[in-house]
């Protein structure tokens, strides 16, 4: 049994900061939570006024596009260190929008084992897409597919792999050679049978959807969440229509500014691209936010470990920091299937939880500086941190 003492918490549902709170953590979970003084066979650990949060949340990172030049043969202990970073950078919990093979269900399964430290892993397995020059990009990212039947069968195929949800290509993607964004790459049956088929089943979707008429075509099928959504701010009565059903836009504001970036890997014509796409993702937060769509954290491009630079980056885009902490927990834990089990720090809740030195809501940027990460808890283990 832990007694965290003397905390300031931010418990995640968006409400006000409480002060010299403590919350008890037992057999993984949170026990209690207030102004009770800690059992008297707890071990005490006084944070001294430092921040206590939920275990950050990352609802959309790829964590095996790794340095291609590993090759096969390393590219699990890539994923190894990947998984390490992300619990030194505080995140507890990641979404894994593609990856290559059953590399990912393979480290599932070793974290779940206590064989290597990393975040609990949610996983789509391979992206359901239409015959498209994305899959010859990314050979083994995508299960290509054509027509309604050929695409349930795509959807059945990463349930039984083991997937816990099901991303679709709506669109063309960033860095794709011969895609656009604007064009749809299904036609509106091949996507209702995508969401029904996973619906059925009991399963969420995530789309992919860049431009206005994917954003729609998802929209209108019925998905979870919209994954990227630049051309938002073109169709505001979709925004609309997402903030009445709840469905998340994850914006992944990160993976512009890593393409643009001049000293990147990426082509000349990749880094236009990128600087057109994120002034419109910033116009696309802005309406979104207005609109009152809910929104996740989701940084899409690494280095993995540094995610919370999407917090950063969201903030500035126009969310208050508290708006961002739920993004980036309450949120991003209902987008992974999760809200019952973390993103808030409340009795019976897993005890995956943060503390920093300093206030995030005065300097959100507090949560993405590494050496601010006291403590990292991951069912009330202590797995990163200063402390």
């Amino acid at each position: 049994m832990i007694a965290l003492t003397g905390a300031r918490l931010l418990d995640g549902t968006g409400g006000p900061p409480r002060d010299g709170v403590t919350v008890v953590v037992e057999d993984g979970r949170i026990t209690a939570v207030g102004d009770a003084p800690p059992p008297p066979d707890a071990e005490t650990i006084d944070l001294a006024g430092r921040t206590l949060l939920p275990g950050l949340i990352d609802a959309h990172v790829h964590l095996s596009s790794l340095d291609r030049s590993l090759g096969p043969a390393l590219h699990p202990y890539g994923l190894v260190q990947a998984a390490r970073g992300m619990l030194d950078g505080g995140i507890t919990t990641v979404r894994d929008l593609g990856s290559f093979g059953r590399s990912l269900f393979d480290l599932r399964d070793a974290v779940a084992r206590g064989l290597v430290a990393g975040p609990r892993l949610i996983l789509c397995g391979q992206i359901v897409a239409a015959t498209s020059p994305g899959g010859r990009t990314f050979p083994g990212m995508y299960r290509e597919a054509d027509g309604p039947v050929e695409m349930r069968k795509a959807v059945r195929e990463q349930i039984r792999q083991g997937a816990d949800f099901i991303k679709v290509m709506s669109t063309g993607a960033l860095t794709v050679v011969d895609e656009d964004v604007r064009p749809t790459q299904m036609i509106p049956e091949e996507m209702d049978a995508i969401v029904d088929e996973a619906h059925r089943l009991g399963f969420t979707v995530a789309s992919h959807a860049e431009g206005a008429d994917g954003i729609r075509l998802s929209v209108d099928a019925g998905v979870d969440t919209v994954e990227h959504g630049e051309m938002g701010h073109q169709v505001p009565d979709v925004l609309a229509t997402m903030a009445e059903r709840g469905i998340v836009l994850v914006p992944t504001l990160c993976v512009f500014d890593a393409v643009a970036d001049a000293g990147g890997p990426f082509l000349p014509w990749m880094r236009e691209r990128a600087l057109r796409l994120r002034e419109a993702s910033r116009k696309t937060m802005t309406a979104a936010l207005a609109a009152g769509v809910p929104m996740a954290m989701g940084a899409d491009a690494g280095p993995h470990g540094e995610n919370a630079r999407e917090l950063v980056l969201m903030v500035e885009a126009g969310m208050s920091a508290g708006e961002g902490i739920v993004a980036a927990t309450s949120t991003a834990a209902r987008v992974c299937g999760l809200a019952d089990e973390v993103g808030t720090v409340a009795v019976g809740r897993r005890a995956d939880l943060l503390v920093v030195d300093g206030d995030p809501l005065a300097d959100v940027r507090v949560l993405a500086d590494r050496e601010r990460i006291w403590l990292v808890l991951q069912d009330g283990k202590r797995v990163a941190g200063a402390r």
